[in-house]
C-alpha cells in the first residue's frame, strides 16, 4: 500500500492533520488547496492553524509538497476530499466547495484511483452529487475507479483524541472500493476501522454523531434556563447525575453552540429529510434552543447590570473570547460573535479580547481587557479559567457573566461582585 501516492484536497482543520499523518506513515503525500498563502505557509513547515500539536508535527516533517496546481492529482492514486461544507443564511446546505473540488478531481482522474470524501454531507451526497461529477472524466465509479466515504473526526485542541487514534467508519460504492479504502485507513490509524454496508450509512453516521451532541446540549441548556428560575446550580446537578455508572452522559450548558460540526450538521439532516417528506421536530427544537443561548446570555448581562442600577448603554463591557471553544483560534459559527453584535446594538462601550485571535481583538492583553465594569466569558480559554476572584475585584469589575461556567462563582460572590452563569 505504501507504494501508492496520496493527495489531500483541502488543507484546513481536517485535511492538514491528515496530510501530516499520511506523510508520517510513509506515504508520498501531496496537498492541494486553493489558497496560495496557506500552501506557502505549509511548505515552510508553518501551520496556518493555531494548534500546538499540529504546529509541532509540521516542524518535524521533511519534504512537504503542497500546491494550488491540480495537476498533482494525476500523480496520485488515493485522493481524499476534505473541503468545507457550510450552510447558508437560511440554514440550507452549501455544497459548492465540494462540487468544485469534485470537478477539479474529475479532470485529472485515472483508472483504478481511489477517491474518498471526508467532508460532512447529508446521506446520498456522495452518490447523487459527487459521483456524477467524477464520472465526467469518462470513467465509471465502482468499475474504473473506487469511490468511498469516511467521515472526518477532528476535535481541535483535544489532547487525547486526534487523527492518529480516532476510530474511523467507511462506506463505499463497491466491495472492492471498501476494501481499498479500509486498507488505506488501517495503514495510517492506530485505532479501529469499521466497514459499513453503504455510502449512505457512513454519511449518516457523521450527521448522527453531531446531532446527538446538539440534542443533549440543547437538553442541558433548557434545564439551565429552568434551574436559573428555581435557584438550582446545574453544574452541581450534572456532577451528581454523573455518579450514575450507566445511562447518563454529562453535557454542559453554555452561551451557545459553535464550530463547523454541531451547529451545522443537524441542518443537513433536517434539509435532506424535508426533501423526502419528513419533518425532524426534535432536531428543529434542539437547534432553536441552542440558537437562543447567545441572546439568553446577553439577557444575563442586562440582569446583572440592573442589579447595580446600570444599563448596557455606555457601560464598559469586555467580551472575553471569540473562538467557539477553548484553546483554539477557530471562530466558525462562534456564539461570541452573536453576543458581541447584540451588545453593540444595545450601545455598550465594548472591548473584545481573545489571546488566540489577536488580530480580531480590540485590546492587546488580558490586563487591559479586564479594565471594565462588566466582563462576559464567551470562550473557556485556559487563560480565562485561571482568572481569580481577587483579580476581578482589584480591577473594579462589578458584574461577571460566566457564559461557560468556568470561574469560581463562590469566590466572586463572596467579594460582593454580581455573578451570572448559565444555570448557576
Amino acid at each position: 500500500m505504501l507504494n501508492k501516492r496520496v493527495c489531500i484536497v483541502g488543507l484546513g482543520y481536517v485535511g492538514l492533520p491528515l496530510l501530516c499523518l499520511s506523510m508520517e506513515k510513509g506515504y508520498k503525500t501531496y496537498g492541494l488547496d486553493i489558497s496560495n498563502e496557506r500552501v506557502e505557509m505549509i511548505n515552510k513547515g508553518v501551520s496556518p492553524i493555531k494548534d500546538k500539536f499540529l504546529e509541532q508535527r509540521l516542524k518535524n516533517l521533511k519534504g512537504i509538497d503542497t500546491t494550488t496546481d491540480s495537476a498533482v492529482l494525476r500523480k496520485s492514486d488515493i485522493i481524499i476530499i476534505c473541503v468545507p461544507t457550510p450552510i447558508d443564511s437560511q440554514y440550507n446546505p452549501n455544497l459548492k466547495p465540494l462540487q468544485s473540488a469534485a470537478e477539479t478531481v474529475s479532470k485529472e482522474l485515472k483508472k483504478n484511483d481511489l477517491v474518498v470524501v471526508e467532508s460532512t454531507v447529508f446521506p446520498g451526497t456522495t452518490e447523487e452529487v459527487v459521483k456524477p461529477i467524477l464520472e465526467k472524466s469518462g470513467l465509471k465509479a465502482g468499475k474504473d475507479f473506487y469511490l468511498a466515504y469516511c467521515p472526518e473526526r477532528v476535535d481541535p485542541g483535544n489532547k487525547k483524541w486526534n487523527v492518529n487514534n480516532l476510530p474511523r467508519v467507511i462506506g463505499a460504492l463497491s466491495s472492492e472500493g471498501l476494501k481499498e479504502a479500509s486498507e488505506f485507513y488501517r495503514s495510517i490509524t492506530s485505532s479501529e476501522v469499521l466497514e459499513l454496508n453503504s455510502l449512505k450509512a457512513a454519511e449518516a453516521t457523521k450527521i448522527m454523531e453531531n446531532t446527538f451532541r446538539d440534542i443533549n446540549i440543547a437538553f442541558v441548556n433548557e434545564m439551565a434556563k429552568s434551574f436559573d428560575i428555581m435557584g438550582i446550580d446545574i453544574t452541581e446537578v450534572i456532577k451528581g447525575a454523573s455518579t450514575k455508572p450507566f445511562a447518563f452522559m454529562p453535557h454542559w450548558p453554555g452561551c451557545g453552540v459553535g464550530g463547523h460540526c454541531i451547529k451545522v450538521d443537524p441542518y443537513y439532516l433536517i434539509s435532506r429529510a424535508r426533501e423526502n417528506g419528513f419533518t425532524h421536530q426534535f432536531l428543529n427544537l434542539a437547534r432553536e434552543i441552542n440558537n437562543s443561548m447567545p441572546h439568553y446570555t446577553v439577557g444575563k448581562v442586562v440582569e446583572g447590570l440592573n442589579e447595580i442600577d446600570k444599563s448596557v448603554k455606555d457601560t464598559k463591557i469586555t467580551v472575553l473570547g471569540l473562538a467557539y471553544k477553548g484553546g483554539v483560534d477557530d471562530m466558525r459559527e462562534s456564539p461570541a460573535l452573536e453576543i458581541i453584535d447584540e451588545l453593540k446594538k444595545l450601545g455598550a462601550d465594548l472591548k473584545i479580547f481573545d489571546p488566540y485571535i489577536p488580530e480580531k481583538s480590540t485590546v492587546k492583553g488580558l490586563d487591559e481587557a479586564l479594565n471594565a465594569e462588566c466582563i462576559v466569558i464567551a470562550t473557556d480559554h485556559p487563560e480565562f479559567k485561571i482568572i481569580k476572584p481577587e483579580e476581578i475585584k482589584e480591577k473594579g469589575i462589578k458584574v461577571v457573566i460566566d457564559g461557560k461556567n468556568c470561574l469560581d462563582k463562590a469566590g466572586i460572590v463572596s467579594l460582593g461582585i454580581v455573578y451570572k452563569g448559565i444555570g448557576r
